[in-house]
């Protein structure tokens, strides 16, 4: 009951980082709101219809405007990808009405996908999105999903990695693109200053090599959110270690994890299933006297 549904975390004056409350998903997947001069970026919303994220994200611009004196502003809501854990609140968004704001969600398909971040082909060209003296640059990396993008933001130098790259399991359908994503991200990255890399999820807990279970509600001991672009280099040195043939690896702070239909492990998937289901039935309970 005392947990928010989204826990703000300011970064600066301009930027604020949400994560979704567990008892809401066990996901507990991160937002991001970042404020230029002329329009704002809401970056994903979250896991689960009516989670509240619209109701937050109008007390943060609200807040924003107060502190700043800026008057009206536009809210683009863009996805790192298009799975359900992080276009949750779409439609609540969509709907939101308040004082001196206009909010446009942007769909989930590629066409719209390039259009808002003025991407000319697909997946090697890049883009980017200018909210008023804060440039967005914008870089496909289809292999996770099929619309899964990564934003470099040129004033902080914060890569935001989505579900590509973070503290966990990185759960790959397509091997071939994620792997050419990869290596356009280290391209990218080559020759700009990167602060930090920061993905949508954390699943790793703060020992290295060892994660969560999957479905995990409250994490205590849990990895740093942030990663480095060492990170990112590690992560192409493993894919091209395994030379085509897709596998686990478990590496210091994420795990290499291919998905599909051959390498699903049925004791894996029931496992996770129980374990889900024994936190959903317990999490009310009132915990064991000292």
């Amino acid at each position: 009951m005392e947990i928010p549904d989204w826990d703000v975390h300011e970064i600066d004056r301009d930027l604020y980082v949400l994560r979704q409350s567990p008892c809401a998903s066990y996901e507990k997947p991160f937002v991001f709101l970042l404020f230029g001069d002329d329009r704002a970026l809401l970056l994903d919303t979250g896991d689960g219809e009516d989670n509240h994220l619209a109701a937050a994200v109008a007390r943060l611009v609200r807040l924003w405007r107060e502190r700043t004196g800026h008057g009206a502003i536009s809210l683009i809501v863009a996805h790192t990808h298009e799975h359900g854990d992080h276009t949750g609140g779409d439609a609540d968004l969509a709907a939101l009405r308040a004082p001196e704001l206009t909010v446009a969600v942007t769909p989930l398909d590629l066409e719209a996908t390039k259009r808002v971040f003025g991407i000319a082909s697909w997946p090697t060209d890049l883009g980017h999105v200018d909210l008023g003296g804060r440039v967005l640059d914008a870089i496909p990396i289809p292999g996770h999903s099929k619309l899964s993008i990564a934003l470099y933001d040129r004033r902080t130098q914060i890569l935001f990695s989505g579900d590509t790259l973070y503290p966990g399991r990185l759960y790959v359908f397509d091997f071939a693109a994620f792997e050419a994503s990869i290596a356009r991200l280290v391209q990218f990255t080559a020759d700009r200053p990167v602060a930090q890399v920061i993905g949508n999820h954390i699943e790793q807990t703060s020992t290295p090599f060892r994660d969560f279970p999957i479905g995990t509600v409250f994490q205590r001991d849990e990895h740093e959110l942030a990663l480095s672009r060492g990170s990112l280099l590690e992560l192409q040195a493993a894919l091209a270690g395994m030379h085509g043939a897709p596998r686990r690896v478990a590496l210091r702070d994420f795990t290499i994890w291919p998905a599909g239909p051959q390498f699903a492990r049925p004791e894996e998937i029931e496992q996770a299933r129980r374990f889900i289901e024994e936190q959903r039935n317990a999490r009310w309970q009132r915990p064991p006297a000292p």
